[in-house]
């Protein structure tokens, strides 16, 4: 992910937009999308200011308060797949997708095979 353009181009792009020139042209002038302008100016009327709001974040993982549920699911069930974990989570009323589900064992290092000679 890029980083925001500074504080001083947005507010000479927002000044420049509030004394009457067009959204096109000041796109065009100061080299930034006409989308650009239009937010911009939109994010001073709403905040009185043009900084550019919080980027990313940390998201807490959706499966973490189910760890127990999924590691007696993974010992009761070896063959289980991991689109039927997936399918006895939405019964729970736990809503994740394939890969939440892929991602959550592979960080908390839970491993099953469907063949263990194999493993």
């Amino acid at each position: 992910m890029t980083r925001p353009l500074s504080n001083d181009l947005r507010e000479r792009v927002v000044a420049a937009a509030a004394a009457g020139e067009s959204c096109r042209s000041v796109a065009q002038r100061f080299g930034v999308a006409v989308s650009s302008v239009v937010k911009w100016s939109q994010r001073r009327r709403a905040t009185g200011s043009v900084a550019p709001a919080k980027m990313g974040g940390y998201r807490k993982p959706t499966l973490e308060a189910h760890k127990d549920f999924i590691v007696e699911r993974i010992e009761q069930t070896p063959h289980l797949t991991l689109h039927g974990l997936k399918d006895e989570l939405l019964a729970r009323g736990v809503k994740v997708s394939h890969n939440a589900v892929w991602l959550f064992l592979r960080r908390e290092g839970l491993r099953f095979k469907k063949n263990a000679v194999r493993a």
